[in-house]
């Protein structure tokens, strides 16, 4: 079955202090890294960034062969992926979206998520349980046995996510798209070392990762 994936990686770094997905980490950016992780699966990658960072892109990326195609963002993150889309081939029978400040997602993680939708899946979502206790804003507690952090790579069936994408407009993931598009979410375990990195301090702890080489 052919697989691509698309790489989004057009955020603006706020919290960070400035765009993440180019942060050093060990020797090469953040986005290295997570381009090499999808390629472990991908016949093809698109990367989704913004517009003024596309050359930037192509040629820190130009030694990742799966890398076919850098294409400029939207104003949200259904938008971007929508771009990246837009030049996935239309053979294409898996479709996986991850972010590109996940740098340590496993080749083990994105074979999980594949395998499950070459099993019959429609789409799949890696998740892990929530360890901190957890409130709503109006101070109310929540079973946190009840929730589970959702994390990418996500893999799906290519019809329904196009579909998804053809009907719907703007989600926080696109899982919640294809859920809204009346499709079904299956999930795998996930890895809690499988960072978005967020502010620095991330970055630090991903460092000891790589270090310490125990990512499968």
């Amino acid at each position: 079955m052919k697989i691509w994936t698309i790489l989004v990686a057009a955020g603006e770094g706020l919290r960070f202090g400035s765009k993440k997905q180019f942060a050093e980490l060990s020797g090469s950016s953040v986005l290295f890294h997570s381009a090499i992780a999808a390629s472990s699966v991908s016949d093809g990658i698109v990367v989704v960034t913004s517009g003024e960072d596309i050359e930037y892109v192509k040629n820190c990326l130009h030694e990742v062969k799966k890398v076919k195609e850098v294409v400029e963002g939207g104003s949200t993150r259904t938008k971007s992926v929508r771009h990246g889309l837009e030049l996935v081939p239309q053979d294409s029978e898996i479709l996986i979206v991850h972010d590109g400040v996940r740098p340590l997602a496993s080749e083990k993680l994105f074979k999980s998520v594949v395998n499950k939708v070459q099993e019959g899946s429609e789409a799949v979502v890696p998740v892990i349980p929530v360890s901190d206790s957890l409130r709503s804003i109006n101070g109310s507690h929540i079973d946190r046995s009840e929730v589970v952090a959702v994390q990418t790579p996500q893999a799906f069936n290519a019809t329904l996510l196009r579909k998804a994408y053809s009907i719907c407009e703007n989600t926080s993931d696109d899982s919640s798209l294809v859920e809204l598009a009346g499709g079904t979410i299956d999930f795998v375990e996930g890895d809690a070392r499988n960072l978005k990195i967020t502010v620095n301090s991330d970055l630090l702890i991903a460092e000891q990762f790589l270090n310490s080489k125990v990512i499968d």
